[in-house]
């Protein structure tokens, strides 16, 4: 019963982390976050309990929980937990999931969630929408637990998983104009690094030196194009004119 348990448990977090992917690739905005909370104060508790054939015994708990949250401003405020959790209580190993709501003013953060239960101690994911308007909550999360206590020592982020993100449309700084410039006329001077045609004058990269001092020379025709490169004007291509 313990790999059927925590099968189970690893199955729903993979799952999860798994469904982070879905509608968010027009993604923009990626903001790290944390919090801690701690829920212990349990408003309605129900457990079933049986014993499997192999002499296992399973408590099923749905209950709910309320408590206190803080940190990044939209994971602070009080905090309601309703969860369900399944529990080999002779092994010490299950999973627990759920809904967490915090209420923060304004707009509430509101995330589900899927942890691993072994021996008292929760580790899992949640996904869920934060206060901040259009932004998505994806957090490692992890705390204490037992069904008749709540949940102690909780942390959204900086947890045992690792970390919390808000993610949302956000906007990127457009990616400046390239500047380019072109010109055709007469060779009018020419040297290993550099090419001046009808007045415009650009530098000549060291792989093109070579090919454009052997095929051109003053008084040729040609056409130059150039493109701006670190503040420098630089040939990118040329080619003759009669």
């Amino acid at each position: 019963m313990r790999k059927v348990l925590v099968a189970a448990g690893v199955a729903a977090l993979v799952s999860a982390q798994l469904a982070v992917a879905v509608g968010l690739h027009n993604t923009k905005s990626v903001k790290k976050v944390a919090g801690t909370f701690t829920a212990t104060n349990p408003t309605w508790t129900k457990t079933k309990t049986c014993t499997t054939t192999d002499g296992k015994t399973i408590a099923v708990t749905n209950g709910r929980y309320t408590g206190a949250a803080s940190g990044d401003p939209d994971l602070a405020g009080p905090i309601r937990l309703a969860a369900r959790s399944v529990i080999n209580t002779t092994d010490g190993v299950g999973f627990v999931d759920g809904r967490f709501r915090i209420d923060v003013p304004g707009r509430d953060t509101v995330a589900n969630f899927t942890a691993v239960f072994d021996h008292g101690a929760l580790a899992g994911f949640a996904r869920g929408q934060a206060r901040t308007p259009h932004a998505r909550l994806l957090a490692n999360i992890s705390a204490g637990f037992s069904s008749s206590g709540g949940f102690t020592d909780g942390k959204i982020g900086n947890s045992a998983g690792g970390s919390a993100v808000e993610i949302g449309p956000g906007t990127c700084e457009p990616k400046p104009a390239i500047e380019k410039s072109s010109a055709r006329g007469t060779v009018s001077a020419l040297s290993q690094t550099s090419i001046t045609v009808a007045a415009l004058t650009c530098s000549i990269p060291s792989s093109m030196a070579a090919g454009v001092n052997n095929r051109f020379k003053v008084g040729d025709r040609a056409e130059i194009h150039c493109r701006l490169i670190s503040g420098d004007n630089t040939l990118i291509r040329i080619s003759k004119r009669g």
